[in-house]
C-alpha cells in the first residue's frame, strides 16, 4: 500500500507531482469512487523503493471507468480541480482534461487509452487501489511504437520492482502488485499489431540498456532484463487466434499501429 508520509508534501522534492497526485487517487478512493494513477506516476507508485523518474513540468494522468466518470468529475471539482468545460462535454465519454490547484494539467482518460495501441483496462481496473494494474501500466509503455528514454526508463523499472507472475500465484512485490502473465499472453495472442508492437520493444530492451546502463536501478528486487525475455518467451509461445495469424500474414505491408496526436485543449 502507498505510505503516505513518504509522498507527503514535506517529504517531496520541489515541484513534484506525486504528493497531490497521490492525495487526489486517496480522496477518490476513501469517498468509494475509481479514479487511478497511470504514466510515470503510477511507476513512483508501484515501485516506491527505486529512484523516481522526476521531470519538470509533469503533468498528472489518470483513468477512470465510463460509468463513474460523472462521479469522479464531481469530485475532482469539489478537489479544486478547474474542468475544461468545451473539451470534456465534446469528448467526456473517452477522455477529460482539468487543471489541478497546484496549476498541474491533469488528463482523465475512461475506459481505455487510445495511442499507438487501444488498450481497455476495464478488467484488471480494480486490481490495485490508487493505479492501474501493474501490467497495463506496462503495456502503456510498451506499445510506444517510437519508444523513447522516459518510456525505456520506466519498462525497466517495472520489470526491475515487479514480479512477472499470474495474478493468482501469489507471487507479488512488496507494494502488492504483480505483473500479470495471464493479462500479456491473452492480449498479445488475439492482436498481431499489439504482439509485433511489444515483442520489438521488448527486443531492443537489452541494447537500449546497454546504451544506457544509468537506466538499471542498483539493487532491484528482480533482474528488468531476464523478466523481459521471459515475456518475449511468452508473447512467442502463446497460441495464437485465427484472427492474429490473418493479420500476421499480412505482416509488415500495413501500419499496424496509430500514430497518436496531440489534443489540444
Amino acid at each position: 500500500m502507498v505510505d503516505q508520509a513518504s509522498h507527503s508534501p514535506a517529504a517531496a522534492a520541489d515541484g513534484d507531482p506525486l504528493p497531490e497526485a497521490i492525495s487526489l487517487a486517496q480522496g477518490a478512493a476513501d469517498a468509494g469512487l475509481g479514479l487511478k494513477l497511470l504514466g510515470g506516476l503510477a511507476v513512483r507508485v508501484i515501485c516506491p523503493d527505486l529512484p523516481p523518474r522526476l521531470r519538470a513540468g509533469q503533468d498528472m494522468d489518470f483513468a477512470c471507468l465510463s460509468r463513474g466518470r460523472k462521479d469522479v468529475a464531481e469530485f475532482l471539482a469539489r478537489s479544486g480541480c478547474e474542468p475544461d468545460r468545451r473539451f470534456n462535454s465534446l469528448n467526456g465519454d473517452r477522455q477529460m482534461y482539468f487543471t489541478a490547484p497546484s496549476g498541474r494539467p491533469i488528463d482523465l482518460m475512461v475506459d481505455r487509452l487510445n495511442m499507438c495501441h487501444i488498450l481497455d483496462f476495464r478488467p484488471t481496473f480494480a486490481a490495485l487501489p490508487y493505479t492501474l494494474a501493474a501490467m497495463d501500466i506496462l503495456l502503456s509503455k510498451l506499445q510506444v511504437v517510437e519508444l523513447n528514454e522516459k518510456d525505456a526508463r520506466d519498462i525497466v523499472q517495472l520489470l526491475a520492482g515487479v514480479p512477472v507472475a499470474s495474478q493468482g500465484s501469489g507471487r507479488k512485490s512488496q507494494e502488492g502488485a504483480v505483473l500479470d502473465a495471464e493479462r500479456f499472453s491473452r492480449l498479445l495472442a488475439g492482436d498481431w499489431g499489439w504482439w509485433r508492437t511489444v515483442t520489438g520493444n521488448l527486443e531492443k530492451l537489452p541494447g537500449l540498456v546497454g546504451d544506457k546502463p544509468e537506466l538499471l536501478p542498483a539493487a532491484a528486487p528482480f533482474d528488468p532484463l531476464a523478466q523481459a525475455a521471459e515475456l518475449l518467451e511468452l508473447a512467442r509461445s502463446v497460441p495464437k487466434s485465427v484472427k492474429w495469424k490473418m493479420r500476421a500474414g499480412v505482416g509488415d505491408r500495413v501500419r499496424w499501429y496509430e500514430l497518436p496526436e496531440e489534443v489540444g485543449h
